[in-house]
């Protein structure tokens, strides 16, 4: 069956294989949550797979289960109560182990094909995955859909492209000969294999636990590898799904299940550490907190180690046409989904002196107030706010708004826009707040230098825009940044902060206005984080994020040489 899928879904990936070349605008799955494209009842079908999980136990049954938990509770104040088995660490590296050796052996097209079913399967059940995301990260219900179901695939298939382009330019076969003399020659029969490197472990965020799961989960099993997806306690139904899934597929095409397990834990009992620690783990994919992904990288040194942390991401405003048109496209960014994306921006960088418009000069205190207006503006209507802002996935978060805010006061700077509770028209028990913004000085590095995550923003009076983009390349360089912006109408500006804030490892967006916002980051184009400072060491998705996964065997046999004609 699994010759048929790859197959069927070939021209998906040489559609993806073509994309990761050309770095194009290309998707394989629709964005849009139309019943035109995904049928006229896939939305209510969605929510009602969805509600009929809620209270039960989710139907997953993996080898060494010794109880079970519900660690999920949904920002939107809605009860959850769903319960999944909690596996004996042991028992189930033991299982997925044993089902590895089956699993090794089998041909790069097979497993190639297996992957492409799963996200087709996936993306079928986007509706169902929107909701689950929704209720667990926050998102709001279309940025679920989108980045939880087809973007989060998209990331998946590209890195099936990457894996599979990688494993194919070794041939499987090859005839070896050398003339050694006369009439003498040696011939070797030479046959290559893919050599994974054994149980990969995905461990998994809260806000993002698909987009940012499924390129280590995919690129892993392509490569040969069987993977225990460990989901973060507070959005493991999305994963649970996706595993499910995986689960099924490898059942129907003759493969150990066990290829693809889930490790459920929670809060009061953890077993990351306990999981990545184990010497028969040999990759390890973390997307997560700064703390935990450093401990990783300081620890481990039995397992190939891909991180993605976080990031404290700046913009630099120097000059534009309009500034209306910044600070709207900015008051997105820090809104949408409550900045708590590893990618939204948290330090405004702006000359003492204000900016240069189209209009004339505007001084540093009129910037500021600029920027509270596109906020106000933006979050004026209760539903649209609720939409952009999602809910807050942890409660600590709101613990940290109050934390910045007084910190902020103690030192005597001023509050620029104080961050609100938001009522959810749908759910009344929503956790929301709209973006705290204040001002500092440079001098206050040892509060913008830090990641502040959430829905905060600091607006940073400098000497001038070359001292601005000093700071934040060096902000990139020691403490780790994934995005950052310029605005600037002098391109020698523009081009002296891109040198310098691409040279210290940030992607850099150029004068972005309307509907395009740095915090966006398109699958089979933008290379997500660069692997190149202190926010992670691994890139989504690039050759190096593919070659640790996989070794080359090889055998060779000799082939005797015919006998001389008279000899």
């Amino acid at each position: 069956m699994s010759s048929d899928l790859f197959e069927r879904h070939r021209r998906v990936l040489d559609g993806a294989l073509d994309a990761i070349v050309r770095r194009a605008c290309w998707s394989a799955y629709p964005e849009v949550p139309s019943g035109k494209v995904y049928g006229e009842t896939a939305r209510d079908d969605g929510t009602r797979a969805f509600e009929a999980l809620i209270g039960h136990r989710f139907p997953l049954r993996q080898p060494g289960e010794v109880d079970a938990i519900a660690p999920e509770h949904s920002p939107y104040g809605r009860a959850l109560d769903i319960a999944y088995g909690r596996c004996d660490v042991d028992a189930l590296l033991r299982a997925s182990a044993a089902a590895g050796r089956a699993w090794a052996k089998t041909d790069p097209s097979f497993r190639a094909g297996i992957c492409l079913e799963i996200l087709h399967r996936l993306n079928r059940r986007s509706f169902e995955m929107a909701n689950a995301v929704m209720h667990t990260t926050g998102q709001g219900f279309m940025m679920a859909f989108q980045a939880g179901g087809p973007h989060a695939q998209d990331r998946g298939l590209e890195a099936v492209a990457w894996a599979f382009d990688a494993m194919r330019r070794c041939p499987e076969h090859a005839t070896w000969r050398k003339q050694v003399g006369r009439e003498e020659y040696v011939t070797l029969e030479k046959a290559y294999r893919v050599v994974p490197r054994g149980i990969a472990v995905v461990m998994a965020c809260s806000t993002f636990p698909t987009w940012n799961s499924y390129p280590g989960l995919f690129a892993s099993l392509v490569t040969g590898n069987t993977v225990v997806v460990k989901p973060h306690p507070g959005a493991v139904l999305p994963l649970a799904i996706t595993v499910s899934i995986a689960r099924d597929v490898l059942r129907e095409c003759g493969a150990p299940e066990d290829v693809v397990t889930l490790l459920v834990d929670d809060h009061a009992t953890p077993i990351g550490k306990v999981l990545c620690a184990d010497p028969r783990v040999g990759i390890i994919d973390y997307t997560g907190g700064p703390a935990f992904g450093t401990w990783l990288e300081e620890n481990v040194r039995h397992a190939r180690l891909y991180t993605e942390k976080a990031g404290v991401n700046a913009i630099v405003l120097d000059s534009m046409p309009d500034l209306r048109a910044v600070t709207g496209n900015i008051a997105f960014t820090l809104s949408l989904y409550s900045g708590q994306m590893c990618t939204t921006s948290q330090n405004i960088f702006v000359p003492q002196e204000g900016v240069r418009t189209g209009s004339g000069a505007i001084g540093f205190d009129a910037v500021g107030a600029a920027l509270g207006r596109a906020l106000d503006g933006l979050l004026g209507d209760a539903g649209r706010a609720a939409e952009v802002l999602g809910a807050i996935q942890n409660e600590a978060t709101l613990d940290r708004i109050a934390a910045a805010r007084a910190e902020a006061v103690a030192r005597g700077r001023r509050i620029l826009r104080e961050a609100a509770p938001v009522e959810h028209p749908g759910f009344p028990g929503a956790r929301i707040s709209s973006p705290l913004l204040i001002e500092l000085d440079e001098a206050d590095a040892d509060l913008y230098e830090r990641e502040v995550f959430g829905p905060i923003a600091y607006v940073i009076r400098t000497r001038s825009t070359t001292r601005s983009v000093e700071i934040a390349s060096r902000i990139a360089r020691e403490k780790g940044m994934i995005t950052a912006s310029i605005y600037s109408t002098d391109i020698e500006v523009q081009d002296a902060a891109v040198e310098a804030l691409v040279n210290a490892g940030a992607a850099v967006s150029c004068n972005l206005t309307g509907a395009i916002w740095v915090n966006q980051s398109a699958a089979f184009s933008d290379f997500h984080v660069s692997g190149a400072n202190p926010a992670g060491n691994a890139t989504l998705c690039d050759a190096d994020f593919i070659a640790g996964r996989f070794r080359v065997g090889q055998s060779r046999v000799l082939v005797p040489q015919p006998a001389t004609v008279g000899a």
